[in-house]
């Protein structure tokens, strides 16, 4: 008989331990949220491995990844986020209640971020995962460049991060020796990247070839290629390797509820927000240009916070805005919009003439627009008439204050 899951409830539930999902959690557990970070095999992400970043802005001694996310996370503690080291098999992101279960567990959260991540596609070539990370086999040029400077590396891949990360070596490196699959003159990039490279005196080509397997004792030293045509070992020596063969983000468990690119990335707005409401995502799982801790950390923060708005709203709206008390008078306006702002006025008049028989709510879309989102109402000003927690009636851009009282005066009667 399988063993019934211990169910807990939490504000909000962050699936990843990286610098994005760090930062969504202390962002959340901040604003007095109940927050728990789950991370399925190390806290910090893949930061953590690298050896010295230099473009983290107010860290000028180039520090080792880890220093910056063990940070992140003593501070995340100092918050109060709560840490599940576990893997997440499943989620049901549709309703009030996000569920999200692991294999011991069901959490149930008002709101859930998704920063899983990804993982860099690796060649599978014989003692591969002898050199990952820092051992000499490397996924991020922007990260690593310095660290090779007057060194020889390899670069695995032809495609356009493989060429642009492979010049941007260059700035540092000794020499930049290029495996590309295809016949000479032939790479999966942009056309104006491969002539640029191919006139860049630091990097070379090695065509028709594959990698067959990273040799060293202990740090790689050598990367043995395999021609396609003639099946010929060629051993490359190197300080280091780089692979640039594709990015495999960490949605599988999300494909059927959240709305993916086609490489699987999830897509989101700028607020961080996908298409469930109350699920957001964050860092290198989403759709977007640059992958960088620092960009990472900005997600975050724009989930964490979008997170706090949407449980504050969710709750202003059940329990206030929706109100079954009393007939109510939701003023939906913008305070920009001169004639939306006079009308207030009107507003306050209609609350005195009614002497405490009617909720009045006044709702600002120039500082967030959920509350018109969840009355589904696009155009403003909007004076929404409610009767049992329910719409009543809706008046659009053109009413008047007489018009107002009268549906009021229907509603109490």
């Amino acid at each position: 008989m399988p063993r019934e899951k211990r169910v807990e409830n939490y504000d909000v539930v962050v699936i990843g331990g990286g610098a994005a999902g760090l930062t969504a959690a202390i962002y959340s557990a901040r604003a007095r949220l109940d927050t728990l970070l789950i991370e399925k095999a190390l806290v910090g992400g893949l930061a953590t491995y690298t050896n010295e970043i230099e473009n983290y802005p107010g860290f000028p001694d180039s520090p080792k990844g880890e220093d910056i996310t063990n940070l992140m996370k003593k501070q995340a503690v100092k918050m109060g986020v709560k840490f599940k080291l576990t893997d997440v098999k499943s989620v049901e992101l549709e309703g009030e209640d996000k569920i999200v279960e692991t294999f011991r567990n069901k959490f149930i959260a008002k709101s859930v971020i998704l920063a899983s991540g990804g993982r860099p596609r690796v060649t599978k070539a014989k003692n591969e995962e002898n050199y990952l990370f820092d051992k000499g086999i490397s996924f991020c040029a922007t990260c690593d460049a310095a660290a090779n400077t007057g060194k020889d590396v390899v670069v695995i891949g032809s495609g356009d991060a493989a060429i642009e990360e492979g010049m941007f070596l260059t700035k540092f490196a000794n020499k930049v020796i290029v495996s590309v699959m295809h016949d000479e003159g032939i790479m999966d990039c942009n056309e104006i990247a491969k002539e640029a490279a191919l006139q860049n005196p630091k990097m070379e080509f090695v065509w028709n070839t594959v990698v067959d397997s990273f040799e060293g004792e202990g740090h790689l030293d050598t990367v043995v290629l395999k021609n396609l045509k003639t099946e010929e070992l060629i051993p490359i020596k190197c300080d280091n390797c780089f692979e640039f063969i594709g990015y495999i983000p960490n949605t599988e468990i999300f494909k059927d509820q959240i709305n993916l690119t086609k490489q699987g990335y999830i897509l989101t707005n700028e607020k961080m927000e996908t298409n469930i409401e109350g699920v957001f995502a964050c860092g290198d799982v989403r759709e977007k240009w640059l992958k960088q801790v620092a960009t990472a950390v900005g997600d975050g923060a724009i989930a964490g916070f979008a997170a706090e708005k949407f449980i504050a709203e969710h709750e202003t709206f059940n329990t206030v805005i929706m109100q079954k008390e009393k007939p109510g008078l939701i003023y939906i306006y913008n305070a920009i919009d001169t004639p939306s702002r006079e009308f207030l006025a009107h507003v306050e008049k209609i609350e005195q003439f009614f002497e405490g028989k009617i909720v009045v709510n006044r709702v600002d879309v120039y500082k967030s627009k959920g509350i018109s989102d969840r009355l589904n109402i696009k155009k403003f000003p909007a004076a929404i008439i409610t009767k049992d927690g329910s719409i009543y009636e809706q008046h659009i851009q053109d009413f008047t204050e007489e018009t107002i009282v009268q549906a009021l005066n229907n509603a109490l009667n």
